[in-house]
């Protein structure tokens, strides 16, 4: 197993800040990244591992789209067994993700199978599905595929399937949005963020990551079929639902 290192990506002032990507240096200290920055990302991957158990269906398919190091991946595969005769399929687009993910998935022993592959989840062939997690993964891509994206999950999802979509969202009152932004910064900030950190790294996320607010969320998997829609799950401006087929 490989130890993560302290992320100090953005702690010396850069010249100029470039757009955030998910290269190596990303993949060497993105658990310590993840966990600093997203409150609650623990309490999530515990939810979607218990949720994965209630609606995983025997026979079937569980994806885990934009799996990065594989955590949800791990989670879930913790709470299935053989018997369910399920397969699990972790689709990322960044190659240095995907090969630690295999390294991380190889260090726990499992009779549950797991796919991993280096793919666009957008043309992802998504087939026979009981759950699908997509774990801050749709705020990258482009607002105007989302909903194609959905669309494809949902058609791709059996009877009774679920969809777990975690997300960073915008309140839709900007006085409220601001509360939230902020006491986000604090809870950076008390994980030993400093300030140029955590202004560097919103300069280079905000053209990659571009986030909806909750209603925009919940409209969309409505729209594309979902029977019903429920937050399961709220740490400030992150959120996780639960959409069922």
């Amino acid at each position: 197993m490989h130890q993560s290192k302290k992320d100090a990506i953005f702690a010396e002032p850069l010249t100029q800040v470039s757009d955030f990507v998910f290269d190596q240096n990303v993949v060497e200290v993105f658990p310590d990244m993840i966990n600093r920055s997203v409150p609650g990302y623990q309490s999530i991957l515990q939810g979607i591992g218990q949720l994965t158990q209630k609606f995983a269906q025997p026979h079937s398919t569980i994806y885990d789209l934009g799996c990065s190091l594989g955590a949800a991946t791990l989670a879930m595969r913790q709470n299935l067994s053989a018997v369910n005769d399920v397969r699990i399929t972790a689709a990322d687009n960044s190659n240095a993700m995907i090969e630690r993910c295999r390294l991380h998935l190889d260090g726990y022993r499992s009779d549950v199978p797991v796919d991993v592959v280096c793919a666009d989840i957008r043309e992802l062939a998504i087939a026979n599905a009981s759950v699908v997690t997509m774990n801050f993964t749709l705020q990258f891509i482009p607002q105007d595929q989302r909903q194609a994206l959905l669309q494809r999950i949902y058609d791709g999802l059996k009877p009774g399937g679920v969809m777990l979509l975690a997300e960073k969202f915008k309140a839709a009152d900007p006085a409220l949005d601001e509360v939230l932004v902020n006491l986000h910064h604090e809870f950076k900030r008390a994980n030993g963020y400093s300030e140029l950190e955590i202004s560097q790294k919103r300069a280079a996320i905000e053209n990659v990551m571009r986030i909806d607010t909750l209603e925009t969320h919940q409209q969309r998997l409505r729209n594309v079929g979902f029977s019903a829609v429920q937050v399961w799950f709220q740490c400030y401006n992150f959120t996780a639902l639960l959409a069922i087929k």
